[in-house]
Parts: structure tokens; C-alpha cells; sequence
């Protein structure tokens, strides 16, 4: 394992992040809050609550997840995108890496974004609502894991974006409407049939559910069919990148 490579790497992405820390942290953390002011603080006060849980601090482990997915993906999928845009994608295929190793790097310093983004955000939600968390394990466990996944899946995504817009396209018009879809705001179990059971195939439902469990113990899924969903967005991702680097899919034209 060729741990000084990875480490210049991972320096590398962290301190391109920490250059554009206003929008790549700053910026969801404040947009995040808002949700928490308008839904929480404001509107949560008049609403029920949700398998006994107050609207407000319902909430949070959605809203948490929703700035995670939409981070994580953006971050990956720039900083591979990022040097083929350049030219510099020679210099990664050539240097004594393997794909494994550049894929450690480049997504491992992703997740450490997604999960700083997540505590803070976490930690600002705490000034409007209650937050409780019954399994902590369980959500550092849930937080890492799905971050990972969408994280390989925006690196997967930088290499097969041919421009700026294709960055874009996919996290925006997919990701976002399946987060909103996906029981952020509401529990699936409130929804009349068939919207419950069509909603059931929506990954982003099982993916919420996990993490909001570890806060408050409900879920609209069974734990296990969430942990299932995690794994298996890893291992897709994990095994499209693998075929990526060994076809040069994007990578060598």
C-alpha cells in the first residue's frame, strides 16, 4: 500500500476544500439552519408529531442527509473530474498508484468532508430543536457508510461527466426529488397506499430510516433493510468504479 501517495493526495483534496470552505461548508450549514428556522422552529410548533417524535427534531437526521448527499457527491465527482479537466489525469494513471489506492484518496478525503459537514450541521440543529441520539454507534456507523457510498457514487460520476453541466445533472435532478421523496420531511408510514408501498422502492427511504433510527429508535424500514441498502450502494458504486479504471472508461481518451 503505497501510503505516501495517498496521503499527498488526501492533502491535496483537503486543502482545495479548505480554499473554498465558504461554499463547499458555510454555505449548506446556512441553507440547513434555514430549514431548521422555517420547518422547525416556525412550522414545527404547529404541526403533530411524527411516531411520537416533535416535528422539529423529526427532522434533523433528513435534513442532515440531504446536505450529506448533495456534498458528498459534488465533492467526489469535482476532484477526479477536476484533473481531467486539466490534463493532469496522466500524471494519476502513470504515477506508482494503484486504482485502489487513488480511489482510498480521492474518496476518503470526500467522506472526511461529508462527515465534518454532517457534525456541524448536526451540531446547528441543536440550537433550534431538541436532538436526541440513542445509538451513537449506529450513527456514526450509518453516517460513514453513507457517505462512502455517495461518495463513490459522485466519483463515479466525475469520470463519466464530460462537462460542468453533467456534474450537476444527475445529483439535481435525481438525488434531490428522491431525498424530498424519501421521507426527509415525513415518516412513509403517514402515506395512503399504493404511494406507501411505491415509495418503499425509493434506496433513499431505507438509507433515511437507518440513520433517523439511531437518533430515536422508529423507522419506517426494518434496521437490517437499511444496512442492506447501504452495502449494496457501496459494493454498486465500489464495482463501477473498478470497471472504470481497468477499461479506462473516460479515463485514457
Amino acid at each position: 500500500m503505497n501510503w505516501h501517495g495517498i496521503g499527498a493526495i488526501y492533502r491535496f483534496e483537503m486543502a482545495r476544500w479548505k480554499r473554498t470552505l465558504w461554499q463547499s461548508l458555510i454555505t449548506p450549514v446556512i441553507t440547513t439552519a434555514l430549514y431548521f428556522v422555517v420547518f422547525g422552529s416556525a412550522l414545527g410548533s404547529r404541526m403533530s408529531t411524527m411516531d411520537g417524535v416533535s416535528f422539529g427534531s423529526f427532522i434533523v437526521p433528513g435534513l442532515t442527509l440531504l446536505s450529506v448527499f448533495m456534498q458528498s457527491i459534488f465533492n467526489a465527482s469535482f476532484g477526479i473530474y477536476f484533473p481531467k479537466f486539466t490534463g493532469t489525469i496522466y500524471e494519476l494513471l502513470s504515477a506508482p498508484l494503484s486504482s485502489f489506492e487513488a480511489v482510498l484518496a480521492y474518496v476518503g478525503a470526500a467522506v472526511t468532508k461529508s462527515v465534518l459537514l454532517a457534525a456541524l450541521t448536526l451540531a446547528t440543529a441543536t440550537l433550534f430543536v431538541q436532538v436526541q441520539l440513542d445509538h451513537p454507534l449506529a450513527m456514526i456507523f450509518f453516517l460513514v457508510g453513507i457517505s462512502s457510498g455517495f461518495c463513490l457514487f459522485g466519483f463515479a460520476i466525475g469520470i463519466w461527466a464530460k462537462n460542468f453541466e453533467q456534474l450537476q445533472i444527475i445529483p439535481m435532478l435525481f438525488i434531490t426529488p428522491l431525498t424530498f421523496l424519501g421521507g426527509a420531511f415525513y415518516s412513509v408510514k403517514t402515506l395512503a397506499e399504493p404511494w406507501r408501498t411505491l415509495t418503499m422502492c425509493n434506496p433513499i427511504v431505507h438509507l433515511i430510516s437507518g440513520f433517523r433510527w439511531s437518533f430515536y429508535s422508529v423507522a419506517d424500514v426494518p434496521v437490517w433493510s437499511s444496512v442492506a441498502v447501504m452495502m449494496a450502494l457501496n459494493g454498486l458504486c465500489l464495482a463501477v468504479i473498478v470497471w472504470m479504471f481497468r477499461s479506462g472508461y473516460r479515463l485514457k481518451q
